[in-house]
């Protein structure tokens, strides 16, 4: 029986990986009482008990909680921005090659991606690495989400009677204008792209569903998908398609895997990553990561 901590439990993130793993008989769930939730000594105390613990947490929270684990055997996966590139935190995408796997499968500090950086690097770093798109590219990056990607405050306001939301969230909203998103630094840092993406994310009225688009000049469909398809030919979670129908944003609502598909001709290419920004996109990456620690097969309790 492996225990388990989630640090931040109440946010979005939090609550759905507490209602995958009372589900599952091999995980005992630590829990504290509310009036203890922002206790510092309590915390560390169950940080430190913990096998495993999710920090579910703002950035700098998640770092406090990060410097109270002192355990050297307990296992952080923090689903915050705070150490996707940080030097000794494994990222976790094991999909993106062994070196990734190993490191998540053996480390101690795991950082969770993105859910837009998860269908950027997807598409982009197999590519890189294969030498059919070039380190100093300079792409673009198209990434529609559904509102739950927007965390607690975005998803009240969605969710809140169109007579006192207005209709302003009644069509998709372009948002991170100024080209300083969050994501960035890691779908540069994991790419090997030497400049980060000029990147649009739009954030829609419906509730779960990500499509990520990168247009590439230049490059032949059929090798892209030959690429795709070898360096993805052992993945569980991420798929490859041959087909490239138009599909809603939201179809892989609810399921934790990815997939690719690669649209248009060899003189202008399509990537796409379809999923869902709250699966692989956030709590489903956590839980494949916590499976590959735990050592049970990655896909456990996972909804594929």
């Amino acid at each position: 029986m492996h225990k388990i901590f989630i640090d931040g439990r109440a946010g979005t993130t939090g609550l759905r990986i507490e209602q995958r793993l009372s589900q599952r008989r091999d995980i005992e769930l630590l829990t504290l009482p509310q009036n203890l939730l922002k206790d510092a000594d309590a915390r560390a105390d169950m940080l430190n008990t913990a096998d495993v613990s999710f920090l579910c947490l703002p950035d700098d929270a998640a770092r406090q909680s990060a410097a109270l684990a002192t355990n050297p055997n307990s296992v952080l996966i923090d689903a915050s921005t705070a150490h996707r590139t940080s030097a000794g935190w494994a990222y976790g995408i094991p999909e993106l090659g062994q070196a990734y796997r190993v490191a998540i499968q053996t480390g101690k500090r795991i950082a969770n991606p993105g859910c837009h950086s998860s269908g950027f690097i997807a598409l982009v770093k197999p590519l890189v690495d294969a030498g059919l798109l070039a380190k100093d590219a300079q792409l673009t990056c198209i990434s529609l989400t559904g509102y739950t990607g927007g965390g607690k405050e975005t998803i009240a306001t969605y969710e809140a009677d169109s007579r006192t939301r207005g209709d302003a969230l009644s069509a998709p909203m372009q948002y991170a204008l100024q080209q300083q998103h969050k994501h960035l630094p890691e779908m540069t840092a994991h790419t090997g792209l030497v400049h980060a993406p000029a990147f649009c994310p739009v954030i829609a009225d419906y509730d779960c569903g990500m499509e990520v688009t990168v247009p590439v000049h230049g490059a032949s469909r059929s090798a892209v998908l030959a690429c795709y398809k070898d360096f993805y030919a052992n993945a569980a979670m991420i798929h490859v398609t041959d087909s490239a129908e138009p599909r809603p944003a939201s179809c892989f609502a609810g399921r934790d895997s990815m997939e690719l598909c690669v649209a248009g001709h060899d003189e202008r290419l399509l990537l796409i990553a379809r999923f869902d920004n709250l699966g692989k996109g956030a709590c489903g990456a956590a839980l494949q990561c916590m499976n590959l620690v735990i050592g049970t097969d990655e896909t456990e309790g996972l909804v594929l």
